[in-house]
């Protein structure tokens, strides 16, 4: 196995409406990488990063938008009626342990990593780190040992920076400013047949938003985010099991512009249950039900919103086959009158062809229904937009094999992801008003392959992974000024490199990201690569652990921009302490 950047274990959370999916991929976090450094060694994935610490970052899988991706925090899903795009800049990677990709589910789930107890009832994790365009960024997490199956941790973290960064032709990207809070309550525990997680997190950042630089800007944004939520798992006897969660947020977005002011309130409550019954050693029935109730104030417009879901899931384990089957319910219910209804069937199959060795498959409907903004924003919306409708299906193998100690790993996909209804903005009988309209088509074809190892000798750890993913992504909307171009921003090559070796506390890590093959709404946008390059080091001191922290990235000063108009920094450091006891 590869040195663990992190003491934090993580509970990987993967299923979804009582259907275990066996397409997905876990990602073991290192907390002192940023979000799109760890999201990126994805290929099929893509990460809308405007750039710098400040900037807004969202997420989409295999050639589907960035409101189609679900994102969860410890298997609760993270809402946004308005806009469908939750900024990924609002989590703590610090306090999270894992991050599992499914891409039946089409979702990204972010775990919480639970407190390791070494020497008594309290552990703790302090740091402190600054890097390039005076950022400063302290993280501080206390864990209390409650009793044998209960503890408590409190975490606190923050991001203060200038910002600025210079660009290509020696000029200052400005009005790049982050003042970041974060903070939460973890309290883990364990039960008879069970195990229990409530959360409280609080996020507030107060950003500059400098506009691209064809139309630079000197706007605000304050945002703040409050959720608590709760999920329990308990065996009730050999044949029941609950799954049983609850959540409730409250967030505030406010836009600062020479154009005027925007405030928009969200609240949002869920409540989730899956109950599952083992009729037979091999076969499992599971009934799921959930209610969501969404709010939005803003000084634009207002509406609620009511959503529930029921699902019906089957399940085959014999030895060498697997088999998923579901059909879910999706009801949507505006206050403002409208609703949707939608039936989605799932089916999910592994068969395991030698030891080592399996094959697997999927395929799901995928629903999307339109967002608050998409149907009623004044002088934008339409309310007679339809749901996207997708098709999701992979094939592929998975390799795993030990021998020694040595860890062989690789897998290969094939998919095919299909999008109707695609909500895209059009002109309208004036061409100066464009509104949102279901016309567009998306067809992704892809594959993705990796293959890798893990070494152990004595003091020694060696790791090296590779990945490649094509992505063929393409506008398929009868007659587009696109049509048959590849989706906006999706790479069609991407290809990535991570490795690391370590010995008696020495680590040394390296990421190299290529992705090539892009296009914008102008045409075809510039190859580019990335390395980045960490070191770390730790010491023990009694019974306290002290590491040093450096890492270079962008380490080749590669100028280019992920999203049109908005550059990434150039090459640039950090460096920072971490105590552990």
């Amino acid at each position: 196995m590869s040195a663990r950047p992190d003491t934090l274990e993580a509970v990987t959370v993967v299923a979804d409406r009582g259907v275990v999916v066996s397409r997905t991929d876990t990602l073991t976090v290192n907390p002192l990488q940023d979000v799109s450094s760890t999201l990126q060694q994805l290929p099929g994935l893509y990460v809308g990063d405007y750039g710098s610490l400040s900037g807004l970052k969202s997420v989409s899988l295999r050639g589907f938008g960035s409101p189609h991706t679900a994102l969860y925090i410890d298997g609760i899903r993270v809402g946004n009626v308005q806009s469908g795009q939750s900024d990924l800049g609002m989590l703590d990677m610090s306090s999270v342990g894992a991050v599992v990709a499914d891409y039946a589910q089409n979702s990204l789930n972010f775990i919480s990593g639970r407190p390791v107890f070494r020497n008594g009832p309290v552990s703790g994790d302090v740091r402190l780190q600054y890097g390039s365009f005076s950022t400063w960024q302290p993280y501080g997490r206390l864990n209390f040992r409650l009793s044998e199956r209960w503890s408590l941790s409190a975490s606190a973290g923050g991001v203060v920076t200038k910002g600025d960064f210079p660009l290509e032709d020696g000029t200052l990207r400005t009005n790049n400013d982050l003042r970041q809070l974060r903070g939460g309550l973890d309290l883990f525990g364990l039960l008879e047949g069970g195990d229990f997680h409530a959360k409280v997190f609080y996020n507030g950042a107060d950003r500059g938003t400098p506009g691209s630089l064809d139309w630079p800007s000197t706007d605000r944004q304050k945002d703040r985010n409050l959720f608590g939520q709760f999920l329990l798992r308990k065996s009730f006897g050999p044949v029941y099991t609950l799954h049983l969660s609850s959540k409730a947020s409250y967030d505030k977005l406010f836009y600062q512009s020479e154009w005027g002011n925007t405030d928009y309130g969200q609240m949002e409550f869920q409540l989730n249950s899956v109950h599952k019954f083992r009729v037979k050693p091999w076969w499992e029935l599971s009934l799921a039900a959930d209610v969501n109730l969404d709010g939005l104030d803003s000084n634009l417009y207002e509406d609620f919103r009511l959503g529930t879901v029921w699902a019906a899931a089957t399940a085959f384990r014999f030895a060498r086959f697997k088999a998923d089957a579901a059909v879910e319910y999706a009801g949507t219910f505006d206050h403002s009158g409208a609703s949707w209804n939608s039936l989605s069937p799932s089916l999910d199959l592994r068969f395991t062809l030698v030891e080592g060795l399996d094959a697997v498959a999927f395929g799901r409907r995928a629903y999307r229904t339109p967002t608050f903004n998409e149907l009623y924003y004044p002088g934008y919306g339409n309310p007679s937009l339809k749901p996207e409708d997708g098709w999701l299906t992979d094939l592929g193998l998975d390799f795993r094999r030990s021998l020694g100690g040595w860890t062989l790993k690789a897998r290969a996909d094939g998919y095919y992801n299909y999008l109707t209804n695609k909500i895209i903005s059009a002109p309208t009988e004036d061409p100066y008003v464009w509104l949102p309209f279901n016309v567009g088509k998306v067809q992704a074809l892809g594959a993705d392959v990796m293959a890798g190892f893990d070494f152990v000798s004595g003091a020694w750890m060696v790791s090296l992974t590779a990945r490649y993913g094509w992505q063929n992504a393409v506008d398929k909307t009868p007659d587009s000024y696109t049509y048959n171009q590849q989706i906006a921003y999706v790479a069609r090559h991407t290809a990535q490199l991570q490795g690391s070796l370590a010995f008696h506390g020495w680590t040394l890590g390296a990421q190299w990201l290529l992705r090539a093959g892009r296009y914008d709404a102008s045409g075809s946008m510039p190859d580019y690569h990335v390395l980045d390059i960490t070191f770390d080091k730790e010491f023990a001191l009694g019974g306290t652990r002290i590491g040093i922290h450096a890492a270079a990235r962008n380490v080749l000063n590669r100028r280019y921009q992920i999203i049109s108009g908005y550059p990434v920094p150039g090459r640039h450091f950090q460096a920072g302490l971490r105590f552990r006891f």
